[in-house]
């Protein structure tokens, strides 16, 4: 009971979904933006890439900083031998000054300001933060692209899991009407039993394909309900398709050139060459003196009594000027972290190139995918004419005694076999070609809505 309750739900669900309208690939890519988490962080990291450009931009402004405190304090000052001198007093050589602070109010406050001039260490840290803003918006733009790529993915898995379904389904109409057939047949004495039980075998091997096609649909289909967060929306079905487009195909040496040039992974490990440099550049010869303008100002101040009664000691200050700062021995650190910044700048020049030698190998195998691929769906179209013109001559044979079921049944499932094979390749060319806009860094909405001009409006049938 379970397997026939099991079909007539799924049956039930497509009967559901064909009533209700169908998305197309336009569709499934907004609500994506929307759902998928991964899009989501990396939208998150793109937003903290920019407040690292306005770090980067801070570091040749003026810091001001502001300090006080307040507290509890003792104090005491002693000179002897100190020469005194005041307006009607004279000159006193050899005068003493005590003070004494017993328990007292200590306040102090500081106001610096701070302007640097000179520093190629800061040059190298605002580089770098620039340099990562731009890796932040390079990485949001590819987790876009990548998207873009899972979101054709999964839904022509939807809407070729469907048309096998519906394909299988023909064809197990088609076998139980040569069931019938052969039955009545073996009734009047027309048809051996023979022809019966390979009619009767082929129908229980279709309904177990159509079973388990309905299975992945339904797999497929909440694989796509993941990244969108759809709840059983339908898909739209693939077109016959129109592949006049591939006559406009640039050649491959322009996607190559494109690949090198807008490839996002490239340029992002272009980037990282930059900030290794940079952070060699940081521990250089060059990078060790920096230069400030400085500004002080602040006071001290001591009140309390003590030995000699109340007592008030204060000192105030106020400078400006620049301040030079020379590290003269590090003990071979700078030296050493230099010599390793170098090595892994090394290091992501050979990472790029091994990079880019991927990337051109998959724009090559994209294109000729699409190339290739643009004749072997003409072939395979020809191929599928051809079985539903032998599909149709073995019916007629097969009623005027010529052809036997099993000649019939073979046709059938070849024909559905030369249909299935031909969207397959039609789904291959219009994820080829996304691919390869995605390799040269092109893939935009723009893109994928016309790939979305190979979809129709789902049918019934």
């Amino acid at each position: 009971m379970k397997q026939p309750l099991r079909q007539l739900a799924v049956l039930a669900w497509l009967g559901a979904a064909a009533q209700a309208q169908a998305a197309d690939l336009l569709d499934a890519w907004r609500a994506a933006q929307g759902a998928d988490m991964q899009y989501a962080a990396a939208r998150s990291a793109r937003l903290a890439g920019e407040a690292r450009r306005e770090q980067g931009a801070s570091f040749w402004r003026p810091a001001l900083q502001l300090s006080g405190s307040v507290g509890v304090a003792n104090g005491e000052t002693s000179v002897s031998g100190a020469r005194f001198s005041a307006p009607g007093f004279g000159t006193v050589d050899g005068a003493n000054f005590d003070t004494s602070v017993t328990g007292g109010t200590a306040t102090s406050w500081a106001l610096r300001a701070k302007q640097p001039l000179y520093s190629r260490e800061r040059d190298a840290n605002k580089r770098q933060l620039e340099l990562s803003a731009d890796v932040a918006e390079l990485d949001w733009r590819a987790a876009e692209q990548a998207l873009v790529l899972r979101v054709a993915e999964r839904y022509f898995d939807v809407a070729l899991a469907a048309e096998a379904l519906r394909v299988l389904q023909r064809q197990q109409q088609a076998v139980e009407r040569s069931l019938a057939e052969a039955r009545d047949r073996f009734k009047l004495g027309d048809a051996p039993v023979t022809d019966t039980h390979e009619a009767a075998a082929r129908a229980q091997s279709i309904r177990a394909e159509v079973l388990a096609a309905q299975s992945q649909l339904t797999l497929k289909q909440a694989a796509l309900n993941d990244i969108t967060g759809w709840t059983g929306t339908p898909v739209q079905s693939l077109a016959t398709g129109d592949s006049s487009w591939l006559q406009e195909l640039p050649g491959l040496e322009h996607w190559l050139a494109a690949a090198m040039g807008g490839n996002l992974q490239l340029r992002m490990l272009a980037a990282s060459i930059d900030v290794a440099r940079q952070e060699a550049a940081k521990y250089s010869a060059a990078a060790a003196p920096t230069l400030d303008l400085v500004a002080n100002v602040g006071q001290d101040r001591l009140s309390g009594s003590g030995d000699f009664g109340a007592a008030v000691t204060s000192a105030g200050n106020a400078s400006i000027g620049v301040q030079l700062n020379v590290p003269l021995y590090t003990g071979g650190w700078r030296s050493a972290r230099q010599d390793e910044s170098l090595r892994l700048a090394e290091k992501a020049v050979a990472d790029r190139e091994h990079h880019a030698q991927q990337v051109t190998q998959q724009t090559r195998a994209a294109w000729l995918g699409l190339t290739v691929g643009g004749s072997r769906a003409a072939a395979l179209n020809e191929a599928l004419v051809a079985s539903r013109s032998r599909l149709d001559a073995t019916r007629i044979g097969r009623q005027v005694g010529e052809r036997t079921t099993l000649e019939l049944l073979n046709a059938e499932n070849d024909a559905a076999m030369a249909e299935l094979a031909l969207q397959q390749a039609r789904v291959a060319l219009l994820l080829d070609r996304l691919r390869l806009a995605a390799l040269a860094g092109q893939l935009d909405e723009a893109q994928l809505r016309a790939v979305n001009a190979g979809l129709i409006p789902a049918t019934s049938n």
